[in-house]
């Protein structure tokens, strides 16, 4: 059997084949999108023999109790996979913008990406907080200077937010959340009913607040305005950032240490647990005010991404099954729906030269597959069918009332009708609105317009589908009950 590890190395090794192989244009995309597929059919194998990977995986221990090791558990598999079948598309659709934009740094770029994604790959399967850490902070410092990656003074000055950001917050509370987890708990490895059992009921809530606010890529205000500002970087980093890794490893992180360490026994009676939920769902509907007033079509994804990662997190602190299976399929709805978005932003931003979105009018008449593929992933973001997107907010909605909260039912419902206005309003004037001068075709490449639509048509089939990862994810509430 390979080792679980293997989901971690491979991309690792990618980077490095990369960079061996930078003189030779050809032969490093290759190798980049190889990595990708290897990658994948990892993953994939590990999906179809889950029964000979449950056994934990300890790669080697740094001091007694420390140890990094991986494990392979269902939520982990979601995000393993969802980022997993992600990658080898945007690596596609990043070779293609990047040649278009003429970078001169393209050997960069694509090896830091690998290691950006084996960094989410050990967070998806890490077994323990310390092996998720290291992972965590690895994303971090990976992800930096692709965010910085035309060095503009925009860019730079961007970067420094990021990193100041999701730096302060993890080294100042994340870090000492697991560090009291460690000295107060009955260990630091992920566990059905959770490590706190025996813990006061004080240090609980405060290791509650510490987690929600240290885990920084997750993005619930007021920590999010990193995000927003990493939009100075190329159209496949927002797609990295927003859907395959860094904001998804947020809130993924958040959703295993509510299920794991915590265990939905002890949260439910968590006294804070009631009033902080209230952060989270305050970011989903203010996020989606001004969402609403961005005329730059990255900077409305951006606070799009803001609210919809709070759907999550707010799913999180409901515990109860029925919000985490809505929890756990909004990681891979949002995920497929926002990288099409960003697909298609940047086609629109290379192909015609337009960002804002007032200058979009009659402009789909020139790229109906770009703004077509928009309509169809933001049908998914907000919730409307025929998209995979509709189940997720139906479970979450679900969860809500299961724990009673009808005024958290209505902060969603009123969001996805935000969604609605806010999205469908770009693909809509496109079609509809007349342009201002005649315009000739604009669609792009077939290498940067095939990434976009596949991406579409999956967040289609997640319709249909959603029935597997609905099972895989019932499975977990059923081990999560205390022992």
């Amino acid at each position: 059997m390979i080792p679980v590890s293997a989901v971690v190395l491979i991309p690792l090794l990618g980077a490095i084949g990369i960079v061996l192989a930078r003189r030779h244009v050809g032969l490093r995309n290759l190798v980049l999108v190889l990595t990708g597929i290897g990658n994948l059919a990892m993953v994939g194998h590990i999906a179809l023999n889950l029964s000979g990977y449950q056994e934990v995986q300890v790669l080697f221990e740094t001091l007694p109790g420390l140890s990094i090791a991986f494990h392979v558990e269902p939520l982990g598999l979601v995000f393993g996979l969802t980022a997993g079948i992600l990658w080898p598309i945007t690596s596609i659709y990043a070779v293609s913008y990047l040649d278009a934009c003429r970078d001169t740094h393209q050997t960069r770029f694509h090896a830091l990406f690998c290691v950006a994604i084996g960094s989410a790959m050990g967070i998806a399967f890490s077994e323990n907080l310390f092996t998720l850490f290291l992972f965590y902070e690895m994303l971090t410092f990976s992800t930096w200077p692709l965010v910085t990656h035309s060095r503009t003074r925009e860019a730079v000055s961007a970067g420094r937010v990021y990193l100041g950001v999701l730096l302060a917050s993890s080294l100042l509370l994340f870090l000492l959340a697991i560090v009291l987890v460690g000295n107060y708990g009955s260990g630091l490895s992920f566990v059905p009913g959770g490590q706190l059992a025996s813990t006061s009921p004080a240090l609980v809530a405060v290791l509650l607040v510490l987690f929600v606010f240290g885990i920084g890529k997750a993005a619930v205000m007021p920590l999010h305005r990193w995000l927003p500002r990493a939009m100075v970087a190329p159209a496949p980093v927002s797609a990295l950032l927003h859907a395959v890794a860094v904001v998804k490893a947020g809130v993924f992180s958040m959703l295993k240490i509510t299920v794991y360490i915590f265990g939905y026994d002890l949260l439910n009676v968590v006294f804070l647990r009631d009033i902080l939920i209230w952060f989270p769902a305050a970011t989903v509907l203010v996020a989606s005010f001004i969402a609403m007033r961005q005329d730059d079509i990255k900077a409305r994804l951006a606070y799009s991404t803001v609210s919809q990662l709070s759907y999550i997190v707010t799913g999180a602190l409901m515990a109860n099954s029925l919000a985490l299976i809505g929890s756990g399929m909004h990681i891979v709805m949002h995920a497929f729906g926002k990288i099409t978005l960003f697909f298609c932003a940047g086609a629109i931003m290379i192909c015609s030269g337009k960002k804002y979105i007032s200058d979009m009018n009659g402009l789909g008449r020139s790229m109906p597959w770009t703004f077509g593929a928009f309509f169809v992933a933001s049908l998914s973001i907000a919730g409307l069918p025929p998209t995979g997107g509709v189940w997720s907010k139906w479970y979450l909605a679900l969860g809500a009332l299961e724990l009673g909260q009808v005024a958290i039912l209505g902060v969603l419902m009123l969001s996805s009708l935000m969604n609605v206005y806010y999205l469908l309003a770009v693909p809509l004037r496109a079609f509809f609105l007349p342009a201002p001068q005649p315009q000739a075709r604009l669609e792009c490449r077939p290498a940067l317009i095939g990434p976009l639509v596949l991406t579409a048509l999956l967040s289609c089939a997640l319709f249909f589908l959603s029935g597997d990862l609905q099972g895989l994810l019932a499975d977990l509430t059923r081990r999560m009950a205390s022992p």
